[in-house]
């Protein structure tokens, strides 16, 4: 079982930049893939970006694109999500999730454990 806990979440003007923080622990193996969801409020789910373990690999929603990066640091087992160039329509709470099936797509149904989530508030 996977323990993921985000961090970093916060209220920021738009334009701003900000990183979220996910700590991973548990037993955790090298065909995992993690990844970045969010939900606005009234809004379903929605995939952000995602990396394969060994960080070769990644994969980012079109509305993110150029603007978010994601990465991981496998001594810290963490995975984090820079977020650039923040839009009001940015705004909502960010979850961590893991999916031990390997590949980088964006189907929520495909991640098996997930955080807690952290909010992320962008002002105009």
């Amino acid at each position: 079982q996977v323990q993921l806990v985000e961090s970093g979440g916060g209220l920021v003007q738009a334009g701003d930049s900000l990183r979220l923080s996910c700590a991973a622990s548990g037993r955790i193996f090298s065909t995992y893939t993690l990844a970045w969801f969010r939900q606005a409020p009234g809004k379903e789910r929605e995939f952000v970006a995602a990396v394969n373990w060994s960080g070769s690999r990644t994969n980012y929603a079109d509305y993110v694109k150029g603007r978010f990066t994601i990465s991981r640091d496998y001594t810290k087992n963490t995975v984090y999500l820079q977020m650039n160039s923040l839009k009001p329509g940015d705004t909502a709470v960010y979850y961590c999730a893991v999916r031990v099936t390997g590949g980088l797509g964006p189907g929520a149904e495909n991640y098996g454990c997930w955080g807690q989530g952290t909010q992320v508030t962008v002002s105009s």
